[in-house]
């Protein structure tokens, strides 16, 4: 697994969903320490503190009970770093690239799962490495957040709609057309040497990177991304965006404004009233089925789904439309059992049709279905 993987494969896991499947009672967030020796009364009132959106914890008597989601299996089971690592992607198979299958969550068990406290801990070296690979490093806050929101919001402003462009050549290939363009706000970058220079007139360096506009030389990262994909809230304001490559030479195909996606694409479509939702994979698929003035949601990929969007689904019934290869159909068994634990009814686009022409084949994603070429 590359830094790049690890990274990803921590992103989509739920240090809350995680310290469950160990048999930790997290209750608001929180949960008793690991050695309750050393506190009073036996930490009868939770110490331990989940930072759901950080996927970080914390307890606030001890110092060393402390990390990221690997930390906590490392810690509670007194493993290595590579051992807790290893029970996460043995439990969690269904997110590592490249493995197939799938295991069933891990239920508690007062034999294998209770915390080990007098278990060794790993040497110094080991314990130095894993400390280095599993925490993040702390970030100076450069800007707030509204002030991040708004240098974001700015760059969007500059960017010219796709009209003419070889932006639009690229959409109407795959059917997608003007309306759905202007709908959702789509924009190019047709001068990016003067929109570099601006940006850097309008900002400093450090705000430009930190907000994550720029590469670590000094440049605006989309120089061969020129599709810009607004992520839109109810109100029509965008704090994240995605962009395309247009080539297909170009890897990766898609850049995501650094930091945590906040929300699936299209999310006013999630308006909480009775109906259909489709759930697509990227934000073309979504678009084709806007095209097709079909209600439909976005996710980056398939192993990128936060559990906390669930509730956002609320009195939808879910229409899994994965791209439809061995990762999507794993992806959508996972998200039938997300949505099924709330209580929300799903079904995979296509199920009942494989012997008719309008079935999805195998290796199509949404566009591919409707008639885009790539």
């Amino acid at each position: 697994m590359t830094d790049e993987e690890l990274k990803q494969f921590k992103a989509s896991l739920s240090i809350t969903a995680v310290a469950q499947a160990l048999g930790i009672e997290v209750v608001r967030g929180k949960f008793r320490c690991f050695c309750p020796q050393r506190h009073v009364h036996g930490d009868r009132t939770p110490s331990v503190s989940i930072s759901e959106e950080r996927g970080m914890f914390r307890c606030w008597v001890c110092d060393d009970i402390r990390g990221d989601v690997i930390s906590l299996v490392q810690q509670y089971r007194g493993c290595s770093f590579l051992e807790a690592l290893d029970w996460l992607k043995e439990t969690y198979s269904f997110l590592v690239p490249g493995k197939g299958g799938r295991s069933e969550l891990p239920k508690a068990s007062s034999t294998t799962l209770m915390p080990n406290v007098n278990a060794p801990w790993p040497d110094a070296r080991e314990a130095v490495l894993a400390q280095k690979l599993a925490e993040p490093k702390p970030v100076k806050e450069v800007v707030t957040e509204d002030e991040r929101k708004k240098v974001v919001l700015s760059f969007l402003k500059m960017l010219s709609p796709v009209d003419g462009t070889p932006a639009a050549a690229y959409l109407a290939r795959r059917r997608i057309f003007k309306p759905v363009w202007d709908r959702m706000l789509l924009r190019a970058i047709t001068d990016y040497d003067g929109l570099n220079r601006k940006l850097k007139e309008m900002y400093s360096m450090e705000v430009l990177q930190y907000v994550g506009l720029f590469n670590d030389k000094g440049n605006l990262r989309y120089y061969k991304h020129p599709l810009i994909f607004p992520y839109l809230d109810s109100q029509k304001r965008a704090s994240h965006f995605q962009a395309r490559a247009l080539e297909r030479s170009t890897e990766p195909k898609e850049l995501h404004l650094r930091g945590t996606v906040p929300f699936p694409y299209n999310v006013s479509a999630l308006n909480q009233k009775m109906g259909w939702i489709y759930l697509c994979e990227g934000v073309v698929d979504t678009l084709t089925m806007l095209q097709q003035n079909i209600d439909a949601v976005g996710i980056p990929g398939v192993r990128s789904f936060k559990a906390d969007w669930v509730p956002l689904f609320k009195n939808k019934n879910v229409v899994l439309c994965l791209d439809h290869d061995e990762a999507g159909r794993k992806g959508m068994e996972y998200l039938q059992e997300v949505f099924g634990n709330a209580g929300i009814r799903t079904i995979i686009l296509g199920d009942g049709l494989e012997n008719l022409p309008a079935g999805l084949k195998d290796g199509q994603d949404v566009n591919e279905w409707f008639g885009g070429r790539k």
